[in-house]
């Protein structure tokens, strides 16, 4: 009888033992390497050309994160619009199961803008990079105003030569430059030194005065750095990211940003540039 019992316990541990997986480093973790990803960027084809729009596909087992030059998103699966003809380059980084990061780039090219594109892409870029400085012709370049009822610094008003003692070395002769291509925004001080970023384009984040009428036809985004004298005085001088574009066109651009909370009327800040 002890045999038999010693049998079935010999029996069941080499049955434990044959369903016991080999160790997989690579599965425990669920990590993959760049070479492993199965993505894909694929253009809408429209009479017979590559369009710009482009369907992102994330087949891999991590999370995603697209940056297609003048966006991003961090769905698996994603339809996005390519505002320049050309090649166009698309990056995806994704994230694994134990935290780590991969990244692949992938090229598309673009025959045709058979999608429109928002005017304001070429307003601010030109037909790929355009740089933009104070407007020195306005009554002020910089200031407050009202939310939503102003236009332009109404209330307190700086003009060029004022803005060194806000921001050091970005009034008279600073710039911007604003390139479609991977949406590369650089900001170019007096001194010659430069901070670089990227920006985004939201035209269809429209703000509405009281009446119904458009206040701001969009928003546009910075990362990495600010506009000019970026910054926001009654809030320590914190450095201000996102504006709503009041005015955009071939020749001006006015911006503004709201202290945090104000209604209608309430305290707005207010950039006035112009193409150089």
């Amino acid at each position: 009888m002890k045999k038999i019992i010693l049998y079935f316990m010999l029996l069941a541990l080499t049955s434990l033992t044959a369903c016991d997986p080999v160790e997989s480093r690579e599965t425990l973790d669920g990590a993959i390497t760049a070479e492993q990803l199965n993505i894909s960027a694929t253009p809408i084809v429209v009479n017979g050309k590559n369009s710009n729009k482009v369907i992102l596909k994330n087949n891999s087992p991590v999370l995603s994160w697209w940056n297609y030059g003048t966006g991003t998103t961090q769905m698996q699966t994603d339809t996005v619009l390519l505002v320049l003809k050309g090649e166009n380059s698309i990056t995806f980084t994704g994230q694994n199961g134990d935290g780590s990061q991969i990244s692949k780039t992938i090229t598309v090219n673009v025959e045709e803008l058979s999608f429109p594109v928002p005017p304001e892409w070429g307003y601010l870029c030109g037909s790929g990079s355009k740089t933009w400085v104070w407007d020195e012709t306005a009554p002020s370049v910089w200031g407050n105003g009202g939310y939503k009822n102003d236009k332009a610094p109404a209330w307190w008003t700086l003009k060029i030569g004022d803005i060194n003692g806000q921001a050091a070395n970005e009034g008279t002769g600073a710039s911007m430059d604003f390139s479609i291509s991977g949406a590369a925004f650089t900001k170019l001080k007096s001194d010659g030194s430069s901070e670089k970023g990227s920006f985004a384009l939201l035209m269809t984040s429209v703000t509405l005065d009281d009446n119904g009428n458009v206040w701001a036809k969009g928003k546009l985004k910075t990362k990495g750095t600010t506009v000019l004298c970026g910054k926001s005085p009654n809030e320590g001088g914190a450095p201000v990211y996102e504006y709503d574009i009041l005015i955009l066109n071939d020749n001006k651009m006015i911006l503004s940003y709201p202290e945090p909370g104000v209604g209608s009327g309430g305290t707005a800040w207010f950039w006035v540039f112009r193409a150089k």
